[in-house]
């Protein structure tokens, strides 16, 4: 009879082995077996294990935020070329530059944009003062120069007085239209006015007027320029209220949407030759998708309501939203190619998405229920990413239009400054997400995260 009991136990033992071992997590290995006579009081099965999450599972607070950006401020605030560029020679100032010049560069148009938003949304006025005191040097060497004399054409200040493209001037571009709405820094209007003229004139465009590069290919159409373009002209249309502006920055989204869209992923695909658009390989490259997200939110939030194409613009949003949640990993974070699990997980890109889902949450462009907690989980990772001392690892260096994947996936992931301005942006959205009255917010360590609007 003793032996009986023995092997009934034993085989017992072997099938809670057995269940345990298709949880996702291992459960520990018990050190009595359970009873196989349940009696008043006690369980025939050990409690539940706690989930063993990779990243923190929780409700981050609005005030948590607001520090790991003032870390992120005074990080940048440092020397000049303590954070990676994707071009070198822009992070260190050359002997008798201002060291505020070295930072005139699309990725520093994200990073002053960034601080706006984290000025408005902490109330701290550092993040505005850092945009000033930067805007004021630019001001005051280019208030010793003629902007029209030949040898101003190269040189520090080039990209303020001769824009090229619309790396050089979209970005930072935007900022600047911002802080002077916001009364920030000197008045940067006649370097507004030459970008505005830059972008709307003088810019490539494709026949249908579609925002466009002649590299690699003679009319290339790259997902980047969704943001390039459409956030500088948003906050002109803001700004001027002259309708050209959101009408143009309407036909970008839908220009570059028409080419780069593809409906049975609901994600852009980076890049196409649009000299040959009907056989091209396609690449869902992170940032280029972030790009596109960061620039629908920042049209929607300043379009008319009424504006004939709005609907338009929305639905596009609202489409990419649905994508990326579907792509979203286990870990809160995104992939560098956003459809390849094997690829790895971006800083950058995790920001972009987390910032404008957050704010289509905020704005009611997003179901708050289902999307909610999507932005959650992307800051909960992208906090994972950030140090107690602002840096931020993981984040792809500048990178290319390329027709392979060996090119995208062998791109550097590290301490890059393409990382900086989208946290920012996302942050502060995150903090106006965590203060909205209208959403009851509960997640635990056991429960998952629930979006509810209270009535």
């Amino acid at each position: 009879m003793k032996r009986r009991i023995q092997c009934a136990v034993r085989l017992m033992g072997l099938a809670l082995g057995g269940l345990t071992a298709c949880q996702p997590v291992q459960a520990p290995v018990p050190t009595t077996a359970p009873t196989t006579e349940p009696t008043a009081g006690r369980r025939l099965f050990a409690p539940d294990p706690r989930p063993q999450y990779p990243v923190p599972y929780r409700r981050v607070t609005a005030e948590q935020i607001a520090q790991t950006l003032e870390h992120l401020r005074q990080r940048l605030d440092g020397p000049i070329g303590g954070v990676a560029d994707a071009r070198p020679t822009e992070t260190t100032a050359p002997v008798g530059m201002s060291p505020s010049l070295a930072t005139v560069s699309y990725p520093w148009g994200v990073v002053y944009s960034g601080m706006l938003a984290a000025a408005d949304a902490t109330g701290d006025k550092a993040f505005a003062d850092f945009d000033a005191k930067r805007f004021q040097t630019m001001a005051d060497e280019l208030a010793k120069v003629d902007p029209d004399a030949p040898g101003n054409k190269t040189g520090s200040l080039r990209r303020l007085l001769n824009p090229r493209s619309l790396d050089d001037c979209g970005a930072i571009g935007a900022s600047f239209v911002q802080a002077r709405q916001e009364n920030v820094g000197p008045d940067m209007k006649p370097v507004i006015d030459r970008f505005a003229d830059y972008i709307s004139n003088g810019q490539f465009r494709l026949k249908d007027g579609t925002l466009a590069r002649k590299n690699p290919f003679p009319d290339s159409i790259w997902g980047d320029d969704m943001y390039m373009s459409v956030s500088f002209l948003s906050q002109m249309g803001a700004l001027t209220g002259d309708q050209k502006y959101f009408d143009d920055a309407c036909q970008q989204v839908i220009g570059i949407g028409s080419r780069l869209w593809i409906p049975s992923t609901e994600l852009f695909t980076h890049a196409e030759n649009a000299g040959n658009p009907d056989d091209h390989p396609r690449y869902f490259w992170g940032r280029a998708n972030g790009w596109c997200m960061v620039a629908m939110a920042d049209l929607l939030q300043v379009l008319p309501e009424d504006h004939p194409q709005r609907a338009t613009v929305l639905k596009m949003f609202r489409a990419e939203a649905q994508g990326l949640a579907s792509v979203q990993s286990g870990w809160g974070l995104w992939h560098q190619m956003l459809d390849r699990p094997d690829s790895y997980l971006e800083s950058s890109c995790t920001a972009m998405f987390t910032f404008a889902i957050a704010r289509g949450v905020n704005r009611g462009w997003l179901d708050a229920s289902a999307y909610g907690p999507v932005a959650m989980a992307g800051w909960n990772g992208l906090s994972s990413r950030i140090s107690d001392d602002g840096h931020i690892t993981g984040t792809c260096i500048g990178t290319s239009y390329a027709d392979d994947y060996i090119y995208y996936y062998a791109r550097p992931a590290t301490d890059d400054l393409h990382g900086y301005g989208a946290t920012l942006l996302a942050g502060s959205e995150m903090i106006r997400l965590l203060k909205n009255d209208r959403f009851k917010i509960e997640i635990s360590d056991r429960t998952p995260c629930v979006f509810t609007i209270r009535k």
